[in-house]
């Protein structure tokens, strides 16, 4: 039985198409809501091992917006790079050549969810070519990864996850690939990371990652992303983000404590820190109202030169 979605009746209101990219030698599959029309364009990049519904909360609550969501290489229905790497590298080359290929005109934010936060960062600070650039007006940064996983509030359960990915890696491909897609275990995952006691939210958010949570194309593309899942944080990127940029943190978040990203903050040249009460690392799921409002009045804020 499929769980019903608080969020659907917002959703269904805002006009949306799917549409393709080539990006890297492969396709991108992403998702474009709203009016082509807009002022403003966000770039949405999910987490790991998600797709692009993950953000759909998020999107239902942004009004006026152009929103553009797609699945990350390997994973939903985007097909895995044929040019790159899945390591930080190659997803950061990929978000600029994808933001490139989609020519966006007037304002543009890129928005980063969880890993999407460190691809994110990635993308914006590592551009060493003149060609190779990614300029937006804005960015934000939800539920960043501020800091190592292995040493956030539950670094043993990552430390579990580093194994468990280990022993997907080095068994048999059909036992590896079942391994990971094993639907005990992601449901373990799913009740770790919710923090909400409303049971029907929680219904829903289990049913949202028994049905996404595996759609990745194989056991290299996980595997490779997991490594740089762990491997990475946005600290690293951060002072090379010159980009007007907002974090929103949660107080409950079990990979990146609120002293962590207290502490990232304050490594941009130019970033301001929301943090969401009782709440974890699914602001995008149980708080997305509170999110998009977080957003919204962020933007409506004038820059330094006095632009909206």
């Amino acid at each position: 039985m499929i769980a019903s979605s608080p969020y659907d009746d917002r959703l269904g209101r805002i006009p949306v198409r799917a549409c393709d990219a080539q990006v890297l030698g492969s396709t991108t599959r992403y998702w474009d809501y709203g009016e082509p029309s807009a002022a403003t364009s966000i770039v949405l990049v999910h987490g790991f091992r998600g797709d692009h519904h993950g953000l759909e909360p998020v999107v239902a609550h942004l009004d006026g917006f152009r929103l553009i969501s797609p699945d990350l290489p390997g994973f939903g229905e985007s097909e895995p790079l044929r040019d790159a790497h899945h390591d930080i590298d190659g997803y950061a080359r990929w978000l600029r050549a994808f933001v490139a290929e989609l020519g966006l005109r007037g304002r543009v934010v890129i928005l980063g969810h969880s890993f999407g936060s460190i691809v994110v960062s990635a993308a914006l600070a590592r551009q060493a070519q003149p060609d190779d650039v990614l300029t937006p007006d804005d960015v934000v940064l939800v539920n960043p990864i501020a800091a190592p996983a292995l040493k956030g509030p539950r670094g043993i359960l990552t430390r579990l996850a580093v194994f468990y990915y280990w022993l997907a890696s080095v068994l048999p491909e059909k036992l590896g690939f079942a391994l990971l897609r094993n639907g005990a275990i992601v449901r373990v995952m799913s009740v770790t990371m919710a923090k909400t006691d409303d049971k029907a939210l929680r219904r829903w958010i289990h049913d949202q990652h028994d049905r996404y949570f595996s759609a990745f194309s194989d056991r290299r593309v996980v595997l490779e992303a997991f490594r740089a899942s762990v491997s990475n944080d946005v600290s690293e990127f951060a002072p090379n983000v010159p980009e007007r940029t907002l974090l929103i943190a949660a107080d409950k978040d079990d990979i990146t404590p609120v002293a962590a990203q207290e502490r990232l903050v304050k490594l941009f040249p130019d970033a301001r820190l929301h943090v969401i009460a009782d709440v974890g690392h699914l602001i995008h799921y149980e708080v997305p109202a509170e999110a998009a409002g977080q957003i919204t009045a962020f933007l409506a804020q004038p820059t330094a030169d006095g632009a909206p």
